[in-house]
């Protein structure tokens, strides 16, 4: 782990990015990103610059974003990759979608700045959660009423 303020840079950085993707603002999401930066799901491998595009032209937006529990960080070099479990509620071409997932993302620093190189999303399933997580009853607390009982498939 990085005990240089690098941790708590990275994780200021991510929660910087969170709020530029709820304000639906691609600009600001574009200035968190690599200019190759790549999505990852269930449905495959995405070009960010389509979700920039689909966020650009308000086909895509989100109302929500909040992080549950603590998101690990850890940092080798220039490279780091942070995992947290994400909730937000999005609107794709008018249809609403809750998610609670499972994200790491990759950041890479050039020039002395950090930017995320590689998203990758994976629904949450609280049954992966041991008896003995900590994260059990934040996921309850956090997500009670806010999430649909079932999620419809991600956006493209």
């Amino acid at each position: 782990m990085a005990d240089d303020g690098t941790e708590a840079e990275l994780i200021a950085l991510a929660a910087a990015w969170a709020e530029a993707i709820v304000a639906n603002d691609a600009a600001r999401i574009a200035a968190f990103v690599t200019e190759d930066w790549v999505l990852v799901s269930e449905s495959g491998v995405s070009p960010g610059h389509e979700f920039l595009a689909m966020v650009g032209s308000a086909e895509l937006t989100h109302s929500a974003m909040t992080a549950v529990g603590e998101t690990r960080v850890r940092v080798w070099g220039d490279t780091a990759v942070l995992t947290a479990r994400i909730t937000n509620t999005a609107h794709y071409r008018g249809r609403r979608f809750d998610a609670d997932e499972w994200t790491t993302d990759v950041f890479v620093r050039r020039d002395g700045r950090w930017r995320c190189a590689v998203s990758h999303y994976s629904r949450a399933d609280d049954r992966a959660l041991g008896p003995t997580s900590s994260l059990r009853g934040d996921v309850a607390a956090t997500s009670a009423g806010l999430l649909s009982p079932e999620r419809p498939r991600r956006p493209p």
